[in-house]
């Protein structure tokens, strides 16, 4: 549950970026709906890769805390995590958590340079009770490490969901196509019972939303423009992307917000 004294600190300072979850909730009850926010990042927390000079880390992980902060999302999505350093994340904005461990060379990767900082993989953190999560590999996987997905139900009716999918390089492309098909197939599922939102690094500029759902990208990104990715299913609607630079990773953040209507 998102604390309401922090939601009522930080409304004030970031008006001009976003209403704070309080007020976009009553302020959108006059048009039948209330705002709904999803922020996307991938923060290269794992110590191995090459934009991992660029995290600095702790920065980046304090970056994320205030980037949450100021915007006060409904839900987080986070690509490129660690176990540890995320539920740090999640307890400083007072968010919870949801995280699938990813394999890598055969074995669950744990994250280095610190230590300590469990294992790697991908993050939901959510304002509303999560009610249920799923988790799993993706049938089509190509190159070292195993991608999957995760899902989580939240009390506020709506599904988040992330993943982050195999890259466009020659020896991954028809993991990537593949994997893109597979988001397709499950959110697709998913909204016939729940309106859906997904946020992802899915490392392509072609959409992998399902037919019927809406897109909104980080083309506007100063880094790796448009890889990152939110789609929404029909409750959420007349959807708005802003993109936020981020000093200590190779992607900058993808904020969405969307009016959440009654399912018909």
């Amino acid at each position: 549950m998102v604390l309401a004294v922090r939601a009522a600190t930080t409304c004030a300072l970031v008006l001009a970026l976003t209403a704070c979850n309080g007020a976009s909730r009553t302020s959108g009850a006059a048009t039948g709906g209330s705002t709904y926010t999803l922020m996307q990042m991938n923060l290269c927390l794992s110590g191995l890769a090459g934009c991992y000079g660029k995290a600095a880390y702790p920065a980046v992980v304090e970056e994320a805390v205030a980037r949450i902060g100021e915007a006060r999302p409904d839900a987080v999505t986070i690509n490129e995590a660690c176990r540890g350093d995320v539920a740090r994340i999640a307890r400083r904005t007072g968010y919870e958590l949801r995280f699938s461990r990813v394999t890598y060379r055969g074995e669950r990767l744990r994250c280095v340079r610190p230590g300590g900082r469990g294992l790697f993989g991908d993050a939901v953190l959510t304002g509303a009770a999560v009610q249920s999560a799923a988790s799993h590999d993706f049938e089509a996987q190509a190159g070292i490490e195993r991608r999957r997905w995760l899902c989580v139900t939240t009390r506020d009716g709506v599904d988040v969901c992330t993943a982050h999918l195999n890259t466009r390089m020659s020896t991954e492309v028809a993991g990537n196509d593949a994997q893109c098909a597979e988001v397709a197939a499950l959110l697709s599922r998913r909204a016939a019972t729940h309106a859906v939102i997904f946020g992802g690094d899915v490392n392509r500029r072609r959409s992998c939303a399902p037919e019927g759902a809406w897109t909104r990208t980080d083309s506007s990104a100063g880094q790796a423009p448009g890889l990152q990715h939110v789609y929404g299913s029909g409750p959420l609607r007349s959807p708005a992307a802003d993109v936020v630079p981020a000093t200590h990773s190779d992607h900058d953040v993808l904020l969405v917000r969307a009016r959440l209507t009654a399912r018909r």
